[in-house]
């Protein structure tokens, strides 16, 4: 009769991949409010639009930061705050559940801290790819090219764990695979625009950060450095 009280027939979410769902869905709630009515007055239907000007990324905005060689922290806040605000409420919707899911195999793994600076770092890189590659459709908004990092960071520990199995290691990349088959089919479809160089880019990122990242990560780079 002695069944252990703190088990739980599902694992509960990592609290760092909660708090940024929370962060996501929050702010897509205050703008369905807004647009119906409920919140805000009249002007809050504007509400999306108005956080799109103020918090997504713009390549033409970082284009000119560039050539001006100013940097003023209204823009560059740009690189983190884009991956919080959604062209709607099925893009958020995707993106949440994309977070939860590869989020928490990789939150499982690695550290609270390490996940999230994997999964921030990589949408900043995909923000910076962008800005230089993707100037005809400017606006990046968006948590996908942070949850393409978590899909990186996922990989690695496949790669690692086929590896282990001496099985082949190029099957870690099968979801990558998939995935950027679905955007190119989608593309065909429905018109195809620059905002997949930030998904491939927070992969690519999310990727080679894991490498450093993961448990005793840095420690097995500098054994390898230091047996060279």
């Amino acid at each position: 009769m002695s069944s252990a009280p703190h088990d739980h027939p599902v694992n509960p979410l990592p609290p760092v991949i909660v708090a940024l769902f929370l962060l996501i869905v929050g702010i897509e709630a205050m703008f369905l409010l807004g647009t119906r009515g409920i919140l805000g007055g009249p002007e809050a239907v504007g509400w999306r639009q108005a956080a799109i000007q103020d918090y997504g990324f713009n390549a033409e905005i970082f284009a000119w930061m560039r050539q001006q060689g100013l940097w003023p922290m209204e823009h560059l806040k740009r690189f983190g705050t884009y991956i919080f605000i959604h062209g709607s409420f099925t893009h958020a919707l995707i993106g949440g559940v994309m977070l939860l899911a590869l989020g928490k195999f990789v939150a499982e793994v690695f550290a609270q801290w390490a996940t999230l600076v994997l999964f921030v770092a990589s949408a900043v890189v995909g923000a910076l790819v962008f800005g230089f590659v993707g100037p005809e459709r400017p606006w990046l908004m968006g948590t996908f090219p942070g949850v393409y990092g978590l899909i990186g960071g996922f990989t690695y520990l496949m790669w690692l764990k086929l590896g282990q199995m001496g099985a082949k290691q190029y099957r870690a990349f099968t979801l990558i695979g998939l995935l950027m088959a679905l955007q190119l089919v989608f593309g065909l479809l429905f018109g195809a625009n620059s905002t997949w160089v930030a998904d491939v880019a927070g992969f690519a990122s999310g990727f080679v950060l894991s490498f450093f990242l993961a448990p005793g990560g840095w420690a097995k780079i500098r054994a390898k450095i230091r047996h060279r």
